[in-house]
């Protein structure tokens, strides 16, 4: 790669800069420097069919600056810039993209279209995950954008559908997707979004594969995965039910042989209250609770003792001690006390024995 200074009447925008076909850029953050400095950052340039001519693959809006300087003053210096050997449609792609994330992410589309592209060209998930440093998760995320419809794809571009929604339509069927889409194009009509397009793509009911106790390569039915939220689900919401709930049977029966003395299986949705609950030990009788959400979640609780029975016992104990008959002893007196004599408590436990004692002490 060699560097150069081209007049800016032999520049062009390529077609493998990733903002090739959107309107002019904003320019009022560098306009001031560029004016000020000129441009300092080379342009990356190849050549394109002539030998005095290059389009450009990075740089675009520091062209357009030096472009609207050019138009002010009346002239324009040739603007540094890198050439790059003619014909690799790759490298270009990636360099473009590449300087764009480094100043600011481009949108999830724009993404889309340029690792939709290199792989075209022949680059892997991969190495555009290694090229850009990120994650093939990520990479994985940007090119599930191609199984949205164009038109869905133009309007997350356009903000007008948030990221939530855009992440549950690639998991829809083209079929799905265009019920959806009439439905958004109709004033008259409501089309679900986030949570509620969930809930209306699985027909009421999302089981995520997380919560599954069986292992999923046992699972007969389909599953719908979304690589732009990393999240799967069973598409046939009775039959995880039948293999969750064979694998719960299993998982009680292995607790008792384990040695619990008792596993209790709450009913779906019911929830386990800890605070009603003593934590115990399995060698002193504790228990296990298992417990299942409507969406298919099974938590297990160990070691637990119901507090009630316990409470029952205390309240038992308190209403006996409240029935007890009142006592029939006799307050002392005089004529009864046969230790009067050698008597000391103070005060006497009978008015007669003041008497005696003064008479003892006089």
């Amino acid at each position: 790669m060699q560097l150069a200074h081209i007049p800016i009447d032999k520049l062009n925008i390529s077609a493998a800069n990733m903002r090739h076909a959107k309107r002019a850029p904003d320019l009022s953050d560098i306009l001031p420097s560029v004016r000020a400095r000129g441009v300092l950052v080379p342009l990356l340039v190849r050549p394109n069919g002539t030998p005095e001519s290059f389009e450009i693959v990075a740089g675009r809006r520091r062209y357009f600056a030096a472009k609207s300087l050019a138009e002010e003053r009346g002239e324009g210096d040739p603007l540094p810039c890198a050439i790059m050997e003619d014909g690799d449609d790759a490298d270009a792609l990636e360099a473009s993209l590449i300087e764009n994330i480094a100043r600011l992410d481009p949108d999830e589309v724009s993404q889309w279209e340029t690792f939709s592209r290199l792989i075209r060209e022949g680059r892997s998930i991969a190495d555009i995950a290694a090229t850009f440093g990120i994650t093939e998760l990520m990479v994985k995320r940007s090119l599930a954008l191609g199984d949205l419809l164009p038109k869905i794809r133009e309007a997350y571009r356009r903000e007008e559908i948030d990221a939530e929604t855009a992440r549950y339509l690639t998991m829809a069927s083209k079929a799905q997707q265009k019920d959806w889409l009439a439905l958004y194009a109709d004033p008259e009509q409501y089309a679900p979004r986030g949570y509620q397009l969930k809930q209306w793509l699985f027909g009421g009911q999302s089981i995520s594969t997380k919560v599954a106790l069986f292992a999923i390569e046992d699972y007969p039915g389909l599953i719908v995965s979304d690589l732009f939220g990393e999240e799967s689900y069973f598409a046939d919401a009775d039959l995880f039910w039948l293999k969750q709930n064979e694998a719960i049977v299993a998982r009680r029966d292995a607790y008792l042989e384990a040695g619990w003395s008792d596993v209790r299986l709450l009913e779906t949705g019911q929830h386990f209250h800890s605070w009603d609950h003593e934590k115990t030990p399995k060698k002193k009788g504790g228990k296990v609770v298992i417990t299942v959400s409507h969406r298919g979640e099974v938590e297990c609780h160990e070691g637990w003792l119901s507090r009630k029975p316990v409470a029952l016992a205390t309240n038992a104990r308190v209403a006996i001690r409240k029935k007890r008959p009142p006592s029939r002893r006799v307050p002392n007196s005089a004529a009864r006390c046969r230790t009067m004599s050698i008597c000391t408590v103070m005060p006497p436990c009978a008015p007669g024995c003041l008497i005696i004692q003064a008479q003892r002490f006089a």
